[in-house]
């Protein structure tokens, strides 16, 4: 029966009848490394232990299609692939005051709005269809923690001699023995396992809103680019159409009009035209990126309508600390650190418990002595039995060590993300002033003396006041004006966003 104990314990600890403490707890993540999951600081894996800073806004993630682009794109402070892209802006021809001020086209009334836009974005966008296949996986990885090990049921057949045995040749009576052996977890390791793989799932979850979060921010920037193509294109085409009517005549046979010459003309007429194909294409090309992050097919995002404004007609958000406190609350990376410290500390609980190995307890309901060759009855008998493993050389004491030094790490890791968010929330802020304040400029009194001195510049000429190459001065400066407005516009409108990505709530529409 000792043998047959020895063996059974044996295999119970070698071939594993169910190690269930092997849990595949710190398996590669689509959502990027779990904090506090103690991963290696020196190990192959990017981004793991002590390079926290490489990308704080979003977490190592795959490349999306947003993200490929990199010469539309600059990076964002601080990491990660959601800065505001740099837009080259089409060049195009205009003819005497043709990007004068008109009426921004907010699209289709049943157009595309950002709000439709990021529902959809968040039920079809397929990174994000991909990362949330994280959080069954986080269950079935808690189902799996709490599993019990199982029972080994064992047999063997003891003191079989070589031949039989006899009177003349006696021995130890054949035996024969079934048995059934089962671990005990005396310190509660199924508990700890089951409380490390709860907490990895909530770690989990908060990286999957941070998730969300960066592909609404790479939205924000596509939906951005599309209404600034847009609005490119339809003063390309009033460029076009300028360009196509008669020419009016100043006063005088003196003076005469600039672009009078056939020439002169069909040059700046085709200059316009070739404006407009490219600032076309841009727009499409904006519309193909929008829809790989709607999951739509790129003949259907070619037809989208988007309906929105690169104009701010709300009123400022409250600024300063209000927003960092904010912030702090609703950032889901932060919250993805402070619940990887959790899980930390819960590492700390299952190494613990993994200082003392399982108890094995023996039943042995069934033992047969074969006694017939010495003519006397067999007999029938059972046994029970325990082995206790002493621990006293390894009692655990490296992975204690290492899980208590991984609590101090990831709280080291919590630090240096809310630095992160401190210096992203101050620098949306700064960002959102700033632009601000230029679009208030150049509204309240830039534009305005602009459009004067334009109005005036266009009167004197056609008066026969001016010459030629004053009138076509006053137009460039006029129309560079205009141009500063809409990009300032656009790069206004990308720091209202960007303010919603750094607070991680959305405070401005």
């Amino acid at each position: 029966m000792a043998l047959a104990f020895a063996t059974v314990e044996a295999r119970a600890q070698g071939l594993g009848a169910s190690k269930v403490e092997d849990l595949p707890l710190a398996r590669p993540s689509r959502l990027g490394p779990t904090p506090g999951a103690g991963a290696n600081p020196l190990g192959d894996s990017p981004g793991e232990g002590g390079a926290v800073l490489e990308n704080r806004t979003g977490g190592p993630r795959p490349t999306t299609e947003a993200g490929q682009q990199g010469s539309r794109r600059e990076a964002a402070p601080g990491g990660g692939n959601i800065g505001p892209p740099t837009r080259s802006s089409v060049a195009f021809v205009s003819p005497f005051g043709s990007l004068a001020l008109a009426i921004e086209d907010e699209g289709p009334p049943d157009g595309l709005t950002l709000d439709q836009a990021i529902d959809r974005l968040v039920r079809q966008n397929l990174e994000l269809r991909s990362k949330a296949f994280e959080i069954p996986q986080a269950e079935a990885d808690i189902l799996t923690a709490g599993l019990r090990a199982n029972p080994i049921l064992y047999s063997d057949v003891q003191c079989y001699p070589y031949g039989s045995f006899s009177r003349a040749r006696p021995g130890g009576q054949t035996q024969y023995d079934i048995n059934v052996s089962y671990p005990l977890d005396v310190t509660g390791k199924r508990k700890a396992r089951t409380l490390v793989a709860r907490r990895a799932k909530k770690v989990l979850e908060a990286q999957f809103q941070d998730a969300i979060r960066v592909e609404i921010d790479n939205l924000y920037t596509r939906f951005v680019d599309v209404l600034a193509a847009r609005e490119t294109v339809r003063l390309a085409r009033k460029s076009v159409a300028e360009l196509e009517k008669e020419p009016e005549k100043p006063r005088g046979a003196a003076r005469p009009l600039p672009g009078a010459d056939d020439q002169r003309l069909e040059i700046q007429r085709e200059a316009a035209e070739i404006g407009l194909t490219q600032a076309e294409e841009e727009y499409r090309d904006d519309l193909r990126a929008l829809g790989v992050l709607l999951g739509m097919p790129a003949i259907e995002a070619e037809r989208l309508e988007p309906r929105g404004s690169l104009s701010d007609s709300t009123p400022p958000p409250t600024l300063g600390e209000p927003l960092l406190r904010l912030a702090m609350a609703s950032r889901p990376d932060l919250a993805a650190y402070r619940l990887g410290v959790k899980r930390a500390e819960a590492d700390v609980g299952l190494a613990i418990a993994n200082r003392y190995p399982d108890l094995y307890v023996l039943y042995q309901p069934y033992t047969f002595q074969d006694d017939r060759y010495l003519r006397h009855q067999s007999a029938h008998s059972w046994g029970a039995g325990v082995s206790v493993p002493l621990p006293i050389f390894n009692r655990n004491q490296g992975n204690i060590e290492r899980s208590r030094l991984n609590v101090s790490q990831t709280r080291t890791d919590l630090s240096a993300v809310e630095q992160q968010v401190v210096f992203e929330v101050r620098q949306a802020e700064r960002q959102y002033a700033v632009t601000r304040t230029a679009v208030d400029r150049i509204e309240r009194s830039l534009l305005p003396n602009a459009r004067l001195e334009h109005d005036r510049a266009t009167q004197l000429y056609f008066d026969g006041k001016l010459d030629e190459l004053s009138f076509l001065t006053a137009e460039r400066d006029f129309d560079q004006i205009v141009r500063q407005y809409r990009d300032t516009l656009v790069r206004h409108r990308r720091a209202m966003l960007k303010l919603n990505t750094a607070a991680g709530v959305r405070i401005l529409p």
